[in-house]
C-alpha cells in the first residue's frame, strides 16, 4: 500500500520570543486526507505551531511547505488563498451577524469582485454576491445548519457556534483545516457529535485535518496519527495506541489514568 504524499511539512520549525523558545526544531509531515493531532500540556507550543502555519507568526527558523510550495512567512490572507483555513481556541464569530452572514464572509476569500464595486451596484458584483449567498446556504444545508441560517450567531448554543466556526472555515474552500481545541467547553453529547462531524467533513469535503485538543476521547477517537509536544519539543509521535502507552507522554501530559497503557 502506497503511503500518501504529505500535504504539509514543517522542517526544523523554531519560534522564539526574546529569550523564550516556544517551539524548538519541530519537523513533521501530514499525509494528505488524514486526520492527525498535535497534543501536549498547556504552554507546550501547540497554538504557536498553528500560528506559524497560518501566517500569524513568522518562524525564527525553519520552513513550512504546503503542497510542495514554501509558504513560510506568508501573511494570513495569502495562506488562506493557498488552501489553509483554521478555527480558534476561543470562538471568533461575528456575533452580531447571522449564521448565513458569517459563512458568506468566509466565502469572500475567493471573491473576484473588488470592494470598491459594492457602492456602485455593478451587475457583476451583485451576481457574485447572489452566488456567494447560494453557496453559503448550500454549505449550511450540507452541515445540518440550514435551519439556523437567519439566527444571530451569538444566540446559538456553544456546540452550534463551534460547528458554525468550522463551517465558516470550510467556506474558504480549504484543502487543509486546522482545528484549535474544537471540543473545548462542550458537554459529552456535543463532544460525541463533534467527533462524528469531524470525520464527516473529512470525507464530504476531501480535506486534511490537523487538530489541537485536550480531550483525549476526541484525540484517540478521530486521529490516525499524533505528535506530542512538551516545552516546545516533540517528545513522541505515532498512532493512538502507541501514544497512549508512551511513558514520556503519560508523564508529560496524559496523567495517571493512562499508566495502565504503559504497563501493558
Amino acid at each position: 500500500m502506497t503511503t500518501p504524499e504529505p500535504i504539509l511539512r514543517t522542517e526544523n520549525l523554531t519560534m522564539q520570543f526574546g529569550g523564550l523558545t516556544a517551539v524548538n526544531d519541530l519537523s513533521f509531515a501530514v499525509p494528505e486526507h488524514a486526520i492527525v493531532g498535535l497534543i501536549g500540556p498547556n504552554g507546550a507550543g501547540k497554538t504557536t505551531v498553528f500560528n506559524m502555519i497560518t501566517g500569524f507568526y513568522t518562524p525564527t527558523k525553519g520552513c513550512i511547505l504546503f503542497n510542495g510550495r514554501d509558504i513560510t512567512g506568508l501573511v494570513p490572507h495569502k495562506v488562506s488563498r493557498e488552501g489553509i483555513s483554521r478555527t480558534f481556541q476561543n470562538i471568533r464569530l461575528f456575533s452580531n451577524e447571522t449564521v448565513l452572514e458569517n459563512v458568506m464572509i468566509g466565502c469572500h476569500v475567493r471573491r473576484k469582485a473588488k470592494w470598491w464595486m459594492a457602492p456602485l451596484g455593478l451587475p457583476s458584483f451583485e451576481r457574485e454576491e447572489r452566488e456567494i449567498r447560494e453557496k453559503s446556504l448550500a454549505l449550511l444545508d450540507s452541515l445540518g445548519l440550514a435551519s439556523l441560517a437567519g439566527e444571530t450567531s451569538s444566540s446559538l448554543s456553544y456546540g452550534a457556534q463551534r460547528r458554525l466556526e468550522i463551517a465558516r472555515a470550510l467556506a474558504t474552500e480549504p484543502k487543509f483545516l486546522l482545528l484549535d481545541e474544537p471540543a473545548a467547553g462542550m458537554n459529552p453529547q456535543e463532544t460525541r457529535e463533534l467527533m462524528a462531524f469531524i470525520k464527516n467533513i473529512r470525507e464530504q469535503f476531501d480535506i486534511t485535518i490537523l487538530l489541537i485538543e485536550h480531550d483525549m476521547k476526541v484525540v484517540m477517537g478521530v486521529c490516525e496519527y499524533i505528535w506530542v509536544l512538551d516545552y516546545g519539543v516533540k517528545i513522541a509521535e505515532g498512532g493512538p495506541d502507541a501514544i497512549q502507552s508512551d511513558k514520556k507522554v503519560i508523564v508529560a501530559y496524559l496523567g495517571e489514568e493512562y499508566v495502565k497503557y504503559a504497563e501493558n
